[in-house]
């Protein structure tokens, strides 16, 4: 009678196979390679434990940065050394933060400008740099519905 090793595949004669019922002692050969199993078993759950710690810590971070972005983003128009007139802007805050009307205030308007506001190291997303190449490659339109 031949048996298939569930690790490789493999057939073998269930000669040669270590057998037991569980009533009698544990064969050595079983015994190690339980205590094999168990220690590799213990390191993947010491592994996952430190992947959530440092998930978690991670994304409590990133979280924190990302509502103080947002915050910032929409008072940033304000701050007395923002160089465009609070007027001139209207906020969008997705998937840009605003669109600037040069000159609006005063009656003639020379440029339009679409503004993001980044904090840090934070950069253009996705969707942030779809705007920015379609603006630089000039496909902008204008429509009157």
């Amino acid at each position: 009678m031949n048996a298939e090793c569930t690790q490789c595949g493999e057939e073998f004669p269930l000669s040669k196979a270590v057998l037991f019922d569980g009533i009698g002692a544990f064969p050595e050969t079983a015994k190690l390679m339980r205590d094999q199993m168990t220690n590799d078993l213990n390191l993947r759950i010491e592994d996952l434990r430190k992947r959530k710690i440092s998930a978690g810590t991670g994304a409590e971070k990133k979280a924190i940065e990302v509502g103080l972005g947002k915050i910032i983003e929409k008072i940033v128009p304000a701050h007395k050394d923002f160089a465009t007139q609070i007027c001139d802007c209207r906020p969008l805050f997705e998937p840009i933060d605003m669109v600037v009307f040069n000159g609006l205030s005063r009656g003639a308007i020379k440029t339009i400008t679409f503004m993001e506001i980044k904090t840090g190291k934070s950069k253009l997303n996705a969707h942030q740099k779809a705007v920015k190449d379609a603006v630089t490659n000039h496909r902008v339109d204008f429509k009157v519905v």
